[in-house]
């Protein structure tokens, strides 16, 4: 049974004929084509999948779409001002704080929801609120750093 599911994505209404129990991780990148969002493991294990719903991370990849109806969801591609970046975006790029870019997307919103919680977090804490985030590449320390900068331009000190 299709339902119409309502809700905000990346500021702008969107309305979506679907299943209600289909994964939010699989209505973003087939049904809407934002495929910033990450496929990763399929069983909350690894963070790739992150979103923000009512600014909160979530791993959509366990979210049913029902669940965000009335909601806003943010993406990757929601994050940025048209075309300014978000200070964490602006960060990351600057610290050179990826390689193959797969977790990415799900650890800038993982930080992003960290510094809401926590505007100046210690490296500590940086790791204790992305210890989810799966990253193989071994970019955590350029990862800490991107983090620190983005909590000051945040705050207003500087990008």
């Amino acid at each position: 049974m299709l339902l119409d599911i309502r809700f905000t994505l990346n500021g702008k209404p969107v309305a979506i004929e679907v299943d209600p129990r289909r994964k939010l991780l699989w209505v973003l990148r087939s049904d809407l084509g934002l495929t910033g969002t990450k496929y990763g493991c399929g069983e909350a294990q690894c963070a790739a999948c992150t979103v923000l719903i009512d600014g909160q991370p979530t791993y959509s990849c366990m979210v049913p779409v029902s669940r965000v109806a009335g909601s806003a969801v943010t993406t990757i591609e929601g994050l940025a001002e048209g075309d300014a970046l978000h200070p964490l975006q602006e960060a990351f790029v600057g610290h050179d704080a990826m390689q193959c870019g797969y977790c990415t997307s799900g650890m800038i919103l993982g930080a992003y929801g960290l510094l809401q919680r926590n505007p100046d977090p210690t490296d500590a804490e940086i790791v204790a609120g992305l210890e989810g985030h799966l990253c193989r590449c071994g970019t955590h320390v350029r990862v800490l750093e991107a983090v620190h900068t983005a909590a000051k331009a945040m705050k207003g000190g500087g990008r």
